[in-house]
Order: C-alpha cells, then sequence, then structure tokens
C-alpha cells in the first residue's frame, strides 16, 4: 500500500471523543515497551508520527491516526509495567474495553509481542478477550532482527502452538522483515 498521509486526529481520554466518521479502524494492542510506536511508525514510513519513548507506559490515551484520509491506525496505551497510579491505569483498561466492546469501525487488532520474550500471561489473556469478542486479530513478533535464524523460527512457532489458527509475522522495524506481509494482512481489512 501506498501511505501518502498520515496525521494524528485525536488523543482520546474517553469515548465521546472518538472519531466520528466512520472510517475502518485497525487497532494495535500490546503490553508497553514492545514496539507498538515503532511498528505504527515503520509502516507508515514515518519518523515521528506515533511517540516513541525508551520508557514503558508513555502512551497514555488512544491515539487515532488517519491514514491516506481512508481509515485509522489505533494505538491503545500498553498494558503491563507502567508507573502511573492504579486509578489511572484502571481508567485506561475501562476505556479499551470500552472501545473493543462497542466500536463498529473495528476491523482487525494487530496484537504486538516481544519475540525475545514470547508472549506472556497478558498477551494471552488478550487475545482470548478478542477471541471471545469475536474480533479478528493477527501477532506481529516485534523486535525479530534481536534473534538470530533459529531462535527466530522457535518464537513464531511457540506463538502458533499457543494460540492455534491465528496468523504469527515477525517483524523488524529496523530491517523491515515483514513489513510487506504485514500489510497483505491489513489489505483485507482496509
Amino acid at each position: 500500500m501506498k501511505i501518502y498521509s498520515g496525521k494524528l486526529v485525536c488523543s482520546a481520554p474517553v469515548s465521546s471523543q472518538f472519531p466520528r466518521d466512520h472510517l475502518p479502524e485497525i487497532a494495535f494492542i500490546g503490553r508497553s515497551n514492545v514496539g507498538k510506536s515503532s511498528l505504527i511508525n515503520s509502516l507508515l514510513k514515518q519518523r515521528d508520527l506515533a511517540r516513541t519513548s525508551s520508557t514503558p507506559g508513555r502512551t497514555r490515551l488512544i491515539n487515532f491516526f488517519r491514514i491516506n484520509k481512508n481509515f485509522y491506525f489505533v494505538d491503545f496505551p500498553g498494558y503491563g509495567y507502567s508507573k502511573a497510579a492504579k486509578i489511572l491505569r484502571r481508567s485506561w483498561s475501562h476505556l479499551i474495553d470500552q472501545y473493543l466492546e462497542e466500536r463498529k469501525q473495528l476491523c482487525v487488532c494487530v496484537v504486538i509481542v516481544d519475540s525475545r520474550i514470547g508472549p506472556t500471561s497478558l498477551d494471552i489473556g488478550t487475545m482470548k478477550w478478542l477471541q471471545k469478542l469475536l474480533i479478528p486479530f493477527f501477532i506481529v513478533l516485534t523486535k525479530a532482527d534481536k534473534l538470530n535464524r533459529g531462535e527466530l523460527k522457535k518464537s513464531l512457532k511457540h506463538t502458533e502452538s499457543l494460540v492455534s489458527g491465528v496468523p504469527v509475522l515477525a517483524y523488524s522495524s529496523t530491517k523491515g522483515i515483514g513489513h510487506k506481509q504485514i500489510w497483505l494482512f491489513l489489505n483485507n481489512y482496509i
């Protein structure tokens, strides 16, 4: 897909601020510091559209990026590690629950997992929850360039065994591994 525009439209702390133009939406979900923002930026070939940080837990709102004026990438706050207060983390969780349960524009979720760690219990819980809600998703193992070929193959196989029937793709934002394959999956939903 040729990307000719990408723009942050809003960072929503509440569902009433979600865009109302009914364009298809692709949600990116994963643990803190797993590489969500880097994945979004590299897929769109833009350096700083989604804010990246070496400090986990920086994304605190649901960010909507309008792409080519035709669809949205939706960046969720990361789950897991965060120095934010528990009450703030609960409000993020509620906002994400509300989005996933009610958002008609949601076409597919991209569940992002660090290839070096593999799916954690939080990742597995998220995937089961998406299955229960009947939301289509696929898994992207980020930081694939950090593993040798054998380690990456083992990580892919392990992840596939945990969630049968769900596509699992390896990705590296620095080396471009998996870029084309992810767009092939996303094009089915846009």
